[in-house]
């Protein structure tokens, strides 16, 4: 087959195909095209909505891992201060001794 016969062919079913699709579209362009937008709207909207709810998460998680810090370092430097009282009274104990 040469070329110019099969740009022909090519042509011929590239028409063929879209008077078929025309003919068998389910409803309008204009229809199609309002759908369209709206699911992009709506895809829009979710995507608003989820990354609202992740950054909320994100804040959540951020203000327990804060109280969380903020325990540990309580609890830290409680057993600081009892080690130290400890030392104290080892200290004390041992010169009291001497």
């Amino acid at each position: 087959m040469s070329a110019k016969n099969y740009w022909f062919a090519f042509g011929i079913g590239v028409s063929a195909g879209a008077a078929i699709a025309l003919l068998y579209a389910p409803q309008t362009g204009i229809k199609t095209r309002k759908q369209l937008r709206k699911r992009a709207e709506d895809a829009g909207d979710y995507l608003e909505d989820a990354g609202n709810y992740l950054k909320a998460q994100a804040e959540r998680l951020s203000d327990e891992a804060q109280k969380a810090i903020k325990r540990s370092k309580g609890q830290v430097d409680y057993a600081i201060d009892k080690a130290g009282d400890a030392v104290n009274s080892a200290v004390k104990t041992a010169q009291s001794l001497v």
